[in-house]
Parts: structure tokens; sequence; C-alpha cells
């Protein structure tokens, strides 16, 4: 349809964290007629995408795919598991936690919250001290987020499951990875977590629309307990189905090609130089931020996000105002702040299929916004970005 508006050249920069922009490698594997997902054609896409998506959770466990956002993973991990009135604790990490406690309310759950400055991780220690006062055992389970989208900060999973064993307590240990999953080292195995929540959209490089669970077999067993409602998402429904590679209900069978295509180009690459990729663009963005004297919302180094950067405005100036700017001018989507620090920060994502030249074309459009919207910094931001992957582009990684 023909419209008023000049045609924009070039393709949009989508520097989001999440979804992320979708390689034309899986754009072409979902470009396939639908099949029937009760054939034998199926069941081999199914086997391979269930057992494929084990090797990204590090899991010989079980894998649930749902035809769902991650929020669907999330529904799934707490309603297999808990019953009416169930007490759970969580920590505050920013939005994205905040937003799995409401969930709980929702579902006739207690939440306790362990409240935090939004500008860190978990604190493995205050898990640990909660816990060991908990000698009636009423906590049924501990909810931390791996990686904090609205936040940029990472936390440590293995210390979580440590805190956890050294308190002696029995509660099971669910992770949400929906920013971090083929992003950012994780071992659902090795660090002891029962249940990992994931997401189609941000590291695995595809489109909104599929939902993932990793399952601990303790976890398995504690789901046959749970006596809140579940239909949809019940995994006592999925796992003879899954077992020949096929779903109890019709699946998302395109995306689920565009899943195969995207373990397989992760396993290409190797998850090892995947992880030092993200890691790598990470360290240029943080140098270009500090080069342009802002603020990284993330104040404990040892949590910076591979995945992501939050940066805080200047007092005065609106980060909203200053992303519609670089959007109009640049074509070039960032990352709002949500809730308490809406306005506030925005967010360069530096996840998935990227690579250095899309990252010096995002952060130099930062740099160029910057000036446009009059927002106080220094010049030179994009220069440090620069610097720092040309002096790491032949180094191992």
């Amino acid at each position: 349809m023909a419209t008023n508006t000049p045609r924009t050249a070039g393709r949009h920069f989508l520097q989001i964290p999440g979804p992320t922009p979708v390689p034309d490698r899986i754009l072409r594997a979902m470009d396939r007629p639908t099949i029937d997902h009760r054939g034998p054609e199926f069941q081999q896409l199914g086997q391979r995408v269930l057992s494929g998506i084990k090797t990204i959770f590090k899991t010989k466990g079980a894998a649930f795919i749902y035809p769902s956002s991650g929020t669907g993973a999330w529904e799934a991990s707490l309603t297999n598991l808990l019953s009416p009135g169930d007490t759970v604790l969580m920590y505050e990490t920013g939005h994205f936690a905040t937003l799995w406690k409401t969930m709980a309310l929702k579902l006739g759950i207690k939440p306790e919250f362990i409240e935090s400055d939004w500008r860190g991780g978990v604190d493995a220690n205050k898990i640990e001290e909660r816990l060991r006062t908990d000698t009636g055992r009423e906590i049924k389970a501990v909810c931390v987020v791996h990686n904090e989208t609205s936040t940029g900060a990472t936390s440590d999973i293995a210390a979580v499951r440590k805190a956890i064993d050294a308190a002696g307590h029995p509660a099971l240990l669910l992770v949400d990875t929906i920013s971090s999953l083929a992003s950012v080292d994780y071992c659902h195995d090795e660090w002891g977590a029962d249940v990992t929540v994931a997401g189609s959209q941000k590291g695995l490089m595809l489109p909104p629309g599929l939902g993932f669970t990793a399952v601990s077999e303790k976890a398995l067993k504690a789901s046959k307990l749970g006596k809140l409602p579940k239909a949809f998402f019940s995994w006592e429904d999925m796992v003879g189905p899954n077992a020949s590679g096929f779903f109890p209900y019709t699946p998302a069978t395109n995306l689920l090609y565009g899943l195969a295509e995207a373990i397989d180009m992760l396993h290409e690459e190797g998850l090892d130089r995947v992880f030092a990729r993200h890691k790598r663009h990470a360290e240029a963005t943080r140098r270009a931020v500090r080069g342009w004297n802002l603020e990284i919302l993330c104040r404990d180094p040892k949590c910076y996000s591979p995945v992501l950067t939050a940066i805080m405005m200047p007092a005065g100036h609106d980060a909203d105002a200053f992303r519609k700017i670089v959007l109009e001018n640049f074509d070039m989507s960032l990352g709002q702040g949500l809730s308490k620090v809406s306005g506030k920060v925005f967010r360069i994502g530096h996840l998935g299929d990227t690579n250095d030249l899309t990252m010096l074309g995002a952060i130099s459009g930062v740099e160029m916004g910057l000036q446009l919207a009059g927002v106080p910094h220094t010049k030179g931001g994009a220069q440090a970005a620069m610097d720092y992957l040309a002096e790491t582009a032949k180094a191992p990684m």
C-alpha cells in the first residue's frame, strides 16, 4: 500500500534487548509448508528440537517447549510445582523479577520479596540467611532471574544453589533465563537448578512465540504433589507425547523449524565462542558509556550483563525523548526504562546474531543521538569502543 511516508533506506537497527533481529538463515528455515504435526516428518523435527534445546540448557533432564512467550514458561514453573497458599522466596533484581512476583500473587501463591535498589544482582547471602530462619520449611521454592533485562545485571546462579544447600533447605530453585539463554553461559544441571525458563526471542534469535522449561528429576517428582490448576502447561501431559517427538496439542511447527536452525547455528559457532562474543561486545559498549562520561545502571562490575547495558540519563533529561530522537534520525530502536526507572534509563542490547560492525553502528548512533538531544556527554565513546574491538579482534575468543 502506497503511503506519503518516505522510505527509509537500509535495515532498521533493532538494539533493544529482545526481541532480537532474526537472521536470514532462520527466516528461510521457517519459510516452509506447514506439515502434519502427527506425521513421521514432524516426529523427526520434534525429536530434533526437544533433544537440541537440552544442549543449550546444558541438561540431560526433561525440557518442554510451549507455543507461548517466556511468561508462559514462568506460569508452567509455578503451576506445576506449587499449591494454593505456598510460599516462595523471590529476589527483586528489577522489573521482570517483580512481574514474576505479580504472577505468583495472581495464582494464589505467597511471594516473599527480598527488595533491592535494582543496581545489582541477587545477593545469595541474603537468601541463605532467610532460609536458615525458615525452620518450618514453609518456603517451597526460590525464584531468581539470571539476567535482569530491565537493569543489565547478571546473577550468580551457582552461588544461589550453594546458599540453599548451605542452609540445609529443601526449597526448589527456579531460574528465569529468558534474556540470557544462548547468550550467557548457563548450566542447568551443574548449577543445580530445578526449573529453568526461557523464551525464543532473545539469544535463540527467533521471533517471539516459544517458551521453554528445563526440569530436574526432583522437580518432576515434586510436580506430582502440586495442586494449582493447570491444563495447557501441564508437564504430565507433555511427558508422554514428547518421548516420541510429539506434543499434546498443535505445536508452532514453523517456529520449530527455526528453532532447529538456531540450535545448529549456535553449535556451528560454538557455545563458548558465542558467550565470548557477547562478553566482548558488552565490554565495548561499557567502554563507550564511560567515554561519554555517563553512568551504567548496574553498579557491581561482577554483575555486568553480557546481554545489555542500561545507561542512566543525566538529571533533567528524559530517556524516552532521547530514544525518540534516535529512532527518528537514525532508524534505531533502543530499550526503554521500565517501571521504577521509566524515563531515567535507556538500554542498548548487544545479544543475538550481532557482530562488531553492528555494535559500532549502534554505539555511533547513540553518540550522535546524545549530541542531537543536547544530553551532556563527552565525545569519544564510539572511538573507545572501536579501539577496544580493534585491539581484541585477533584475540582468541
